[in-house]
């Protein structure tokens, strides 16, 4: 045998273990044929000698490592127990994987654990890929299944089975959910939630909590979930065997009841479960039974409401739920019914009147008590025509009582089952395709089996049978496929033991029999059973206990199940006797009396037999048993003419911690499922399979004479006879080569063998070439070191003669130097000496001169002084005495001026002539004021002529006192000697302390110097600390910014994710109300037919809005507020808004009504004329001050003085004062308004002809639209136009011509017209906006002049009124008849400020503000939608990098090579997709940073479908896939680049690829690797990062595969990061950055700046 050549030191083996079922070892010596035994080396270091009889007897190979942690266990060189193992708990516990491939079966491990994989953004990554190129999954599986049905239209099978505890619950959840998400989110129909909302309430009625799970699945369902042809789901179908009625009744310790039961006792406090008269699940028997009623981490409550919720989706009433809740509470109240025995031998039995459980069940089911008390402890029997009524025991009436506790749940399970199937049932038609999920029950054995676990193994056992001829047929269709020579491969097939059971004359048929017999009890059908399978030959698959006589033994092709016989008669009777029923079909309860009457029309009871008083022969034949065959023999021919998919969990542990490997559970489990069966099967055909290209590249090194890859396949054949010389152990197919098992690692010891050979020469030319290259270095080096010396001795030669030479020139410059300075010496002393003689004569002459000047200059400033003393004394007198008469004068001036200043009002009712009259003033001021300048300027030339005289009289005293001098200087000489020598004395003693007072002076200054030193230093520590306060301060204000902008965006997010939920479920609204009108036919009309018309209602024009929101209002504020109040504007509203705003009292306005507003006018007119009489009698006044200024004025003409000129500038003042209030009157125009609102009828009557006049001559540029020709407008503007009309239009063309014509119905004060066509504009573009929703450039467009409609419409809104306003105008309800006057006359039309609409279209803006999210959202999907179809194929395999070997991966055993795509996808695919919403966005002039938010969003939405696909599919996760997608990703960033899109995080959102691109690039050995890989890779995760590393699959010779050592040492370099942070594995994909628009201010809009082309036929218009 080829194989025994692997048996050499060091190879790695599996020895078995008692503990750890099988260890790894490693051999010590290669093995011989001789060799009895083979010396092994244990993983502890010891070592151990394996007995070994025949080659046969030697322990199993293990695989090589690069088939370490293989996705597909068939794709292992050595298929084998201890392989299958071992690779199921490296990928479980090191690669953190519960999801491996065995041929066509799905290994599910249950990890306990909650794992992010399993989200919407991992069913997007899976949906619509090939199986072989993504991550085993069961998404993986689903899709596989969805797209064999769509391709093929064949139905297909999912078939999920395991043991309790092993997760096939959530497997089958998690298969509907991916089918009701893949086949029902296009078409926004509920029959995917009706489906998904079938969980909830299964698990309810039909999971429990069992010692090996917490929601183990007590009984078997398959669900058919039906699509039509397009692939959406259409309807479902739920089939259901052999329900667990013995667990209604009794629980084992440690066990729960059906989860319903603890439901409705945790939810007993709720008014509607009140009437149930419930209480703990301790009080009742069928709930207590267990001891712990509690489940960790589950709330009843919650699941209460979970079931509620799903039974209210499948259309079931909560007057029906609550029958149904009442049966159950009847159920628990029935088991705490006391039956006591009576009579001498307990033969009779009774139950107290006044049992309160019994009541209560009576109440709830609305039985009498009485009745039923009597039949549960009586019987009636005919016997020979007469009816007898017998009493029974009190265990039998126990067991009666049980038996229908046990009925009524069975009853109502089913009644469950049929009324979800009816709401699952397809209404849109006949279902073309379907796929069954099947959730079954594994192989059981516990220490007492009985007939449950009878059923369950014989269900299994028919599965297995299934699954092993299906595995065999998928292998003869591959032989075939590749047209092979094969023999037929024999696998265990187990239909002997199906015989054994379903056969004639079988366990099943002697049980029935048995059943029939009159007498028939366990004993004698086990007795029966020895003698028909033990006798004789006996059947190899039965046996018997040595140790007992009640039991048998099956050798099922899992294990060998000893069942004990006792109550198996009894299940498989089931009996219910007839009086009971009759009693539930007489209740009041309607769902009572439907469950058994629906029972009694029934040709048999499903699972039972209803016994009456009759004797056996006539009951009912059907029985559990014959049934349960009956439905499994149908769910085989279902499943037969299905395409099946395996799925196998496996349970890893019975103590159910998380990522917990129990090797001897997971071997049992193993065995059991079929998995080793299916290697088995795999490993006696040709399990390895390689493609010709796939062996070519891998076994290169293998293949002589082969350089080229052109002739791939006959290299391999020639090659292949000289590797392996036994022909046997390989076969040549048609496009892959098949091997034998185990020939796989021999290619490979011969492949590390030929790279050994190569590495072994190559390291003898590398050490020659070093050796060579280190004696040519030396030969250099000694040659260099020779030239060196002799170089050097040459120089020291030199160096030596010019040292010589040197010294004799220093010892001569050495002398002339001493001579020349001892010269100099003797000249600086005479030198220094004469300088300080001269010194001291000139210092003693300049000190006589200096005494002089300062005598006489203390003289001339004492005079000075003592004159401008004098002087300032007399001026100061003269200004006080002024300052007090003009201080007088201004305080009369001040007191006329306050006057004036408290009738201020009159000024305002002055007309133009007296601001004429004013300007006259203001010209006589001006006058006035030159004249005071000429006077200054005459000052002045006097001024400057009194300088120039003082300044020559000053010249005539300086000579004076010059003359003084040089007269008084003469008698200085004839000073006697003594007083020279005194005064010299003094000189010195001057001179010392002049000395003294220096040093101090210095040392002070030193001082100084420190302390400003000091003071530096303090100033720059303040000043640091300063800076890195600041710092801190912006630090926290920079987050307490980003916390808040956070927060914003958070907010934006909800509300535009709100927006988008809302459009969604408009669609599914639109969608059902088309379905129901198909459904219903075109006979009938809908009223909700017109959801959104384009005119308004009648109600809508009326001048008054109604109280009660239109439809429209109601979704806008469910949508977009908080909270649920409506905000309705009425009359009675904005008057106590106004109220509020003016602080006015309400008194008796508050119940103003229309009738009285005739009367409130009149109050209001009368309140006028008394306001025009204040007015008249203010201006009379303000009147007579303005002639008073006048003359003032006149007098100030004649004489200048500072009185006057003050005077006159307050009048100035007071003018300029007077001309702000004037124009801040013009503010006053909101109030205007606010009237206009509040008095429409009154206030619009007389101002609003006025008002419109002015502003219709003043307004310009507008376009006018009749009434009649609105709707027309519309629909050729906006509904109807073309496409390639409106692409041709420029950009903002229908925004604006629709304003304009709001603002011309504004203008004329149509308010009805402005509304209307506003609302029917907003509109018809929602309109659009469905109608192109795959189209990006009519989207952009529409886009573009919704957010010019809202901008235009917002910037000329009216505003609020101001609060500064209220005291002001306090009783403006009262007295805004006098203000309209001042309004109007104040009103002005300035050309430059925004004229503001008079109507208030905020409703219409908030609308808009909306819409244009929608549109926004509407824009990003479509190219969205598109790129989803080939993103990953372009991103990762788009064309390859010139100069690398292409790569590919090896597929899975059963995966059908594909033929290599023409059309295939590329990186220009995914720019053009770009480039079109970019010209679209572009073409419509969208702002810059709206382009950036979109193309920030796209490239999120791209790097995470590329960076989703890469973490799934291990065949993209090599180097040179990464130099690919590093280029493809370069290549987006420039294209963002040249259009200036790389702000807004477009190419940040991209980081997150980039460093996982260059995880796959970098080093993977070291520990310094780790290090640089934690410091790279900061946008990545820890679960991401470990997930890339696990997958890294080497392509090529130079490279290798990551190490589990390197692996965790990542792991624990992450722990202790910032990448250890809980994120999910995928990236959220449908991920929805906030949109924020952009403050721009809209460009100026007239009609003469449009220019409309013919084409839109609305020359019915007309400019204004």
């Amino acid at each position: 045998m080829a194989t025994l050549q692997l048996y050499t030191k060091g190879a790695s083996v599996w020895i078995p273990d008692p503990d750890a079922v099988w260890v790894s070892a490693q051999l010590l010596q290669d093995y011989t044929r001789d060799d009895k035994h083979v010396l092994l080396q244990l993983p502890g270091g010891e070592e151990e000698c394996y007995p070994v009889a025949a080659p046969s007897d030697l322990p199993p190979l293990a695989n090589p490592d690069i088939s370490e942690g293989e996705s597909d266990l068939t794709a292992l060189s050595f298929l084998h127990e201890p392989a299958i193992l071992h690779n199921l708990r490296v990928r479980f516990l090191d690669y953190n994987s519960i999801y491996t491939y065995c041929g066509i079966v799905l290994v599910a491990i249950n990890p306990y654990d909650q794992l992010p994989i399993y989200g919407e953004e991992v069913i997007d990554a899976y949906s619509g890929q090939d199986m072989a190129d993504m991550e085993p999954h069961i998404f993986s599986v689903a899709e596989d299944a969805y797209r064999t049905m769509m391709r093929e239209e064949k139905n297909q099978s999912i078939i999920i089975s395991g043991e309790s505890g092993s997760g096939k619950t959530v497997s089958a959840k998690f298969t509907m959910r991916y089918f009701a998400v893949v086949g029902g989110a296009a078409q926004q129909t509920s029959v995917e939630d009706k489906v998904l909302a079938s969980n909830p309430i299964m698990e309810a009625f039909g999971n429990a909590k069992t010692t090996r799970n917490d929601n183990s699945s007590r009984f078997g369902k398959y669900i058919q979930i039906g699509f039509s042809r397009k692939g959406a789901i259409i309807g479902a179908n739920m089939s259901t065997y052999l329900l667990e009625k013995s667990r209604v009744v009794f629980q084992a310790p440690a066990e729960r009841n059906y989860h319903i039961f603890y439901q409705l006792c945790a939810s007993r406090q709720l008014p509607e479960m009140r009437s149930l008269k419930l209480a703990t699940p301790e009080h009742f028997r069928y709930t207590n039974q267990g001891g712990d009623a509690n489940i960790p981490c589950t709330d009843d409550v919650m699941e209460m409401e979970r079931t509620c919720n799903a039974f209210s989706i499948l259309g079931v009433l909560p007057e029906q739920q609550m029958e149904l809740f009442r049966i159950l509470a009847a159920v628990l109240h029935l088991g705490n019914v006391n039956i006591q025995a009576s009579g001498r031998s307990s033969e009779r039995s009774y139950i107290d009147a006044d049992d309160v459980s019994l009541a209560i069940f009576s109440k709830l089911l609305g039985v009498e008590a009485a009745v039923t008390a009597h039949w549960l402890c009586h019987r009636r029997l005919i016997l020979g025509g007469e009816t007898l009524v017998k009493p029974i025991s009190g265990q039998q009436a126990i067991e009666a009582r049980d038996a229908l506790a046990k009925h009524i749940y069975e009853q109502m399970f089913k009644w469950t089952v049929h009324r979800l199937n009816a709401a699952l049932r397809s209404q849109l038609g006949r279902t073309r395709s379907f796929i069954g999920v099947l959730d079954i029950y594994g192989f059981e054995t516990f220490e007492r089996n009985s007939f449950e676990q009878f059923c369950i193994n014989y269900a299994n056992e028919k599965l297995q049978q299934q699954f092993n001829r299906h595995v065999f047929h998928l292998e003869q269709e591959e032989y075939e496929r590749e047209e092979l020579t094969w023999s037929r491969i024999e696998f265990s097939d187990n239909q002997q033991c199906i015989l054994l059971i379903e056969g004639q004359l079988g366990l099943l048929d002697l049980l029935d029999e048995e059943c029939r017999m009159p007498k028939g009890s366990d004993d004698s059908w086990v007795q029966k059973l020895y003698d028909k399978h033990l006798t004789g030959r006996g059947h190899p698959h039965f046996r018997k206990p040595r140790m007992s006589n009640s039991a048998f033994i099956i050798l099922h092709s899992a294990d060998m199940v000893q069942y004990e016989g006792g109550g198996f008669l009894d299940k498989n009777r089931d009996t219910i006797f007839e009086e009971l029923v009759n009693v539930l079909k007489a209740s009041q309860s309607e769902l009572v009396a439907e469950l058994f009457q629906q029972q009694g029309n029934k040709p048999s009871v499903a699972n039972g037999s209803v016994r009456s008083g009759r004797r056996a022969h006539r009951e009912h034949k059907l029985t559990v048993g014959f049934q349960f065959r009956q439905s499994l023999q149908l769910l085989m021919d279902t499943l037969n003419s299905t395409t099946p998919h395996y799925v196998r969990c496996i349970k890893p542990n019975d103590l159910k911690r998380p990522f917990m490997f129990d090797p001897k559970r997971t071997v049992q489990q193993l065995r059991a499922c079929g998995v080793l069966e299916t290697i088995r099967i795999s490993a006696a055909g040709f399990p390895s399979r390689w493609t010709y290209e796939e062996f070519f590249f891998r076994y290169r090194v293998l293949l002589h004479g082969c350089q080229g890859s052109g002739e791939v396949q006959l290299a391999c054949r020639q090659a292949l006879p000289q590797l392996i010389p036994d022909p046997d152990q390989y076969v040549f197919g048609r496009t892959k080569v098949f091997f034998r098992a185990g020939q796989v690692a021999l290619l490979e010891r011969l492949r590390a063998e030929r790279l050994r050979m190569a590495a072994v020469v190559l390291q003898s030319w590398v050490r020659r070439w070093l050796a060579r290259i280190h004696y040519t270095r030396t030969l250099w080096a000694t040659i260099t070191i020779q030239r060196y010396c002799r170089g050097a001795l040459a120089r020291r030669l030199a160096l030596i003669l010019r040292y010589t030479k040197a010294a004799l020139v220093i010892q001569k410059t050495y002398r002339m130097l001493v001579a020349r300075n001892v010269f100099h010496l003797v000249r600086q002393a005479a030198i220094t000496i004469q300088a300080f003689i001269r010194g001291t004569l000139a210092r003693r002459k300049y000190r006589l001169l200096v005494e002089e000047r300062a005598a006489s200059l203390l003289q001339a400033r004492v005079r000075g002084w003592l004159a401008r003393r004098a002087f300032t004394r007399f001026r100061a007198a003269v200004v006080f005495a002024q300052c007090c008469v003009r201080r007088r004068a201004a305080k009369r001036e001040l007191l006329k001026l306050k006057t004036e200043a408290r009738s201020v009002e009159r000024y305002r009712e002055l007309n133009k002539g007296m601001e004429v009259k004013l300007m006259q003033l203001q010209m006589k001021a001006d006058q006035v004021a030159r004249e005071r300048a000429a006077l200054k300027e005459s000052l002045r030339v006097e001024r400057e002529a009194a300088a120039n005289e003082l300044s020559a009289l000053r010249a005539t005293i300086q000579k004076l006192e010059e003359h003084q001098k040089r007269f008084t200087a003469r008698p200085v000489s004839i000073l006697s000697e003594e007083e020279q020598q005194e005064r010299r004395r003094a000189e010195e003693k001057a001179a010392r302390e002049l000395l003294q007072l220096t040093q101090e002076v210095e040392a002070l200054q030193r001082e100084k110097a420190s302390l400003s030193t000091e003071r530096d230093r303090l100033s720059a520590c303040l000043l640091q600390q300063e800076q890195a306060q600041e710092a801190l301060v912006q630090q926290a204000v920079s987050r307490a910014t980003a916390a808040v902008r956070v927060e914003l965006d958070e907010e934006r997010r909800k509300h535009q994710g709100l927006l988008r939920e809302f459009t969604r479920l408009e669609q599914r609204y639109d969608n059902l109300r088309e379905m129901s009108q198909l459904t219903q036919g075109y006979g009938r009309t809908d009223s909700t037919q017109s959801l959104e018309p384009l005119s308004p209602s009648p109600q809508s024009l009326s001048p008054f809005t109604s109280a009660f929101p239109s439809p429209e209002e109601v979704r806008r504020i469910s949508v977009t507020s908080p909270s649920t109040e409506t905000r309705v504007w009425s009359l009675e509203t904005s008057m106590d808004q106004l109220m509020n705003m003016m602080d006015v009292t309400k008194k008796a306005a508050v119940e103003l009504k229309e009738e009285d507003l005739a009367h409130a006018y009149d109050v209001v007119r009368v309140a006028n004329k008394c306001l025009e009489s204040q007015l008249q009698s203010q201006r009379s006044e303000w009147e007579q001050e303005v002639e008073m200024l006048k003359c003032q004025l006149r007098q100030a003409s004649s004489g200048l003085s500072a009185h006057q000129q003050a005077l006159l500038e307050a009048r100035e003042q007071e003018c300029v004062r007077l001309r702000r209030e004037l124009k801040g009157l013009r503010s006053t125009v909101p109030i205007r308004r606010l009237l206009t609102q509040v008095f429409p009828s009154t206030f619009l009557t007389e101002s609003s002809s006025s008002s419109s006049q002015q502003k219709a001559a003043s307004t310009t540029g507008l376009l006018e639209c009749k009434k009649r020709d609105e709707n027309k407008l519309i629909k050729n503007l906006i509904t109807d136009v073309r496409t390639d009309i409106a692409v041709s239009l420029p950009p903002g063309l229908p925004a604006s011509v629709v304003f304009l014509c709001v603002r011309q119905a504004d203008c004329r004060g149509d308010q009805t017209s402005a509304y209307s066509l506003c609302r029917a504009a907003v509109t018809a573009m929602k309109t659009a906006l469905k109608k192109h929703t795959n189209d990006v450039a009519m989207t952009a467009l529409w886009l573009k002049n919704i957010c010019l409609l809202h901008d235009l419409l917002n910037q000329h809104a009216p505003k609020q009124v101001e609060r500064t306003f209220n005291n002001e105008y306090k009783h403006v309800l009262c007295i805004y008849e006098g203000m309209k006057g001042l309004l109007l006359s104040f009103q002005t039309n300035d050309p430059e400020e925004v004229q503001p609409l008079n109507f208030d279209l905020r409703d219409s803006i908030r609308t808009l503000s909306d819409l244009r999210i929608q549109a926004y959202q509407q824009l990003i999907s479509i190219p969205k939608t598109q790129l989803q179809n080939f993103l990953a194929s372009a991103l990762l395999e788009g064309e390859d990098v010139p100069g690398l070997k292409p790569v590919g991966s090896r597929k899975r055993a059963g995966s059908e090579p594909r033929t290599a795509r023409t059309d295939a996808p590329t990186m220009a695919s995914v720019l053009k997709e770009l480039w079109v919403l970019h010209d679209a966005m572009s073409h419509q002039a969208l702002h810059p940073a709206l382009m950036e938010q979109a193309f920030h969003q796209l490239t999120y939405f791209i790097s995470a479908s590329a960076l989703n696909s890469l973490l799934l599919r291990k065949d993209m996760c090599c180097c040179s896939r990464g130099i690919l997608i590093r280029l493809n990703v370069s290549q987006l960033e420039e294209w963002l680049r040249c259009r200036d899109l790389q702000t807004e995080g477009a190419v940040a959102s991209m980081e997150p690829l980039i460093q996982a691109v260059q995880l796959l690039q970098v080093g993977k050995k070291t520990e310094k690797d780790a290090e640089a890989l934690l410091q790279t890779c900061t946008a990545l995760n820890s679960d991401q990062i470990v997930r890339i590393l696990s997958n890294y699959t080497p392509h090529s010779d130079l490279d290798e595969k990551v190490s589990l050592n390197f692996i965790r040492m990542v792991q624990g370099l992450l722990k202790g990061s910032a990448h250890a942070q809980p994120l999910q594995l995928l990236l959220d994909i449908k991920r929805e950055f906030p949109v924020t628009f952009p403050d721009a201010t809209p460009p100026v809009v007239r009609a003469d700046m449009l220019v409309i082309p013919d084409s839109l036929k609305i020359s019915f218009i007309r400019r204004v």
